[in-house]
């Protein structure tokens, strides 16, 4: 196994929020939005992070490319702690590490040509290149994301959703970074478009050797594209394993409540299969449940799950799960509650 390219060590997120009506002298309240996740990734290969919305999986990959200062832990690219780099070198650790957004139109700015806004971070990392030369790269880059470079002049919005989106991985890809940060890219896309757009980032991950982390609350888009994925709930990472490993043995009920969601094709087998469903709503990140994060919605919780938060556990080669009664049936275990 090869040393990881980015390694993401017991990093916590917590933002100050003013309470809405509250005293002027109240202390605002602890949002934590991301605690204790730890998670590798290894050169050319692409790390999954999976879960619902608000589980905190966009701030956490705000921590990892600067946007979001960590509360706590380190974020270590090829061994450097990123937060121990002078602001100099960080700006030159930028062209390394590129995201792509949601909202693919939002993404881009209306006031710049598709031209204008492809080039930005090229002529920001490389001011020494000719115009003549980010032209041409701007056109060889939107020629290779599928647009004509003929197009350089139109404005973002006299382009489809699946275009602008397009655009972006163009914008992300023009100075050749090492890592890609993919937060959601597909969701607001048709389904056809989404497998183009999965399928354009793999064509190009063979090609340059790119690293993604590909965050996604859809499982069926990310195992599709994942060599590992993590399961992220209220700000933790609660499960991680190979994709395979994970899909066909998933040992969180987090993570089979997940996978259970997934509809299958085929009618007759949807219809004989069991499909737990998680009640409740997501916690609220203001006020966590004690121990246990995932405990107030758990098919197999114990009153022990109140108590403590539950330990990582090493379950295979590859595989670590939160939860100290994994191995225990669910239907069992939740009769028995």
């Amino acid at each position: 196994m090869s040393a990881p390219l980015l390694d993401v060590d017991n990093v916590s997120v917590i933002f100050n929020v003013t309470r809405q009506g509250a005293w002027p002298w109240t202390p605002p309240g602890k949002l934590q939005a991301v605690k204790d996740a730890t998670i590798a990734l290894e050169p050319g290969k692409t790390l999954g992070l999976v879960g619902e919305s608000g589980s905190g999986k966009s701030t956490l990959a705000r921590a990892i490319v600067g946007t979001v200062q960590a509360s706590a832990g380190r974020v270590l690219w090829r061994g450097e702690d990123l937060r121990a780099m002078s602001p100099a070198r960080q700006r030159a650790h930028g062209r390394h590490v590129q995201m792509i957004f949601q909202d693919p139109l939002a993404a881009l700015n209306p006031r710049m040509t598709v031209g204008q806004v492809v080039a930005e971070p090229l002529t920001t990392h490389y001011p020494d290149l000719s115009k003549s030369e980010v032209r041409e790269r701007v056109g060889q880059m939107m020629e290779r994301v599928g647009l004509l470079p003929a197009l350089v002049n139109r404005y973002p919005h006299e382009f489809s959703g699946g275009q602008c989106q397009r655009i972006g991985i163009a914008r992300a890809l023009i100075t050749e970074p090492e890592l890609v940060v993919c937060d959601e890219p597909v969701s607001a896309l048709d389904v056809s478009v989404q497998a183009q757009v999965v399928n354009l980032l793999q064509d190009l991950q063979r090609e340059r050797d790119l690293s993604l982390l590909f965050i996604a609350h859809d499982l069926s888009v990310v195992r599709h594209i994942s060599h590992k994925i993590a399961v992220m709930y209220l700000g933790r990472i609660v499960e991680s394993a190979a994709a395979a490993d994970l899909i066909a043995n998933p040992r969180h009920p987090y993570t089979r409540a997940l996978i259970a969601s997934v509809p299958i094709p085929s009618p007759k087998a949807e219809r004989a299969r069991h499909r737990p469903v998680l009640e409740g709503e997501l916690p609220s990140p203001l006020a966590p449940p004690s121990g246990c994060v995932f405990r107030t919605r758990c098919p197999i919780v114990r009153p022990a799950c109140a108590e403590r938060v539950p330990p990582v556990e090493h379950v295979g080669p590859d595989q670590v799960v939160a939860c100290p009664y994994h191995g225990q049936d669910a239907e069992a275990e939740s009769s028995t509650a």
